[in-house]
């Protein structure tokens, strides 16, 4: 198994978008392989957080790639995502549902239930432990076991109400 490094994020983020797709996230103790991914892609994608431009909360997006962008959303749920492309160019990668691998007992702990673990960004989050003040701007650490996803899907990101448009949910 082999962990990807920044060479792989720095790449056009609907390629990383898909070829994430059967990798493995791990986040401390867990970890799980990468069902489903959404892309956000710059300033003219007006999904992506950084569609108007630089802020403290958005910044992490701007580079470097393959570090973890975490964010707090709804008043409740943390998200994560990994940044990709060139630094100063706001892109990542909403890791939206993991199948979990390792730590399983402590993802039932930590999600109070047995199934349906990490199914959804936020799920996947409490799941991992994961956190913007734990989390966010650290490298994230994903390997290759070279498993390879069956027939890659796509359609519309989940839960926006503009950006609508753009096919850049990708699922197996």
């Amino acid at each position: 198994m082999q962990r990807l490094n920044k060479s792989f994020f720095e790449r056009p983020t609907l390629e990383v978008s898909k070829d994430l797709l059967g990798k493995i996230l791990k986040v401390g103790k867990c970890s799980g392989r990468i069902n489903e991914v959404e892309a956000y892609i710059g300033q003219n994608d007006p999904a992506c957080h950084a569609a108007r431009g630089k802020t403290e909360r958005n910044k992490i997006m701007f580079g470097p790639a393959g570090h973890l962008y975490v964010y707090f959303t709804y008043g409740m749920y943390h998200c994560a995502n990994i940044v990709t492309e060139a630094d100063g160019f706001p892109a990542a990668v909403l890791i939206r549902s993991i199948e979990p691998l390792e730590g399983k007992e402590l993802m039932k702990k930590r999600r109070g239930k047995k199934d349906n673990l990490c199914d959804g960004p936020g799920k996947l989050c409490i799941a991992l432990g994961m956190t913007k003040e734990s989390h966010n701007g650290l490298k994230a650490e994903v390997f290759d076991d070279n498993f390879a996803p069956g027939k890659i899907k796509s359609s519309p990101r989940i839960g926006i109400k503009v950006g609508i448009d753009k096919k850049w949910r990708f699922f197996y």
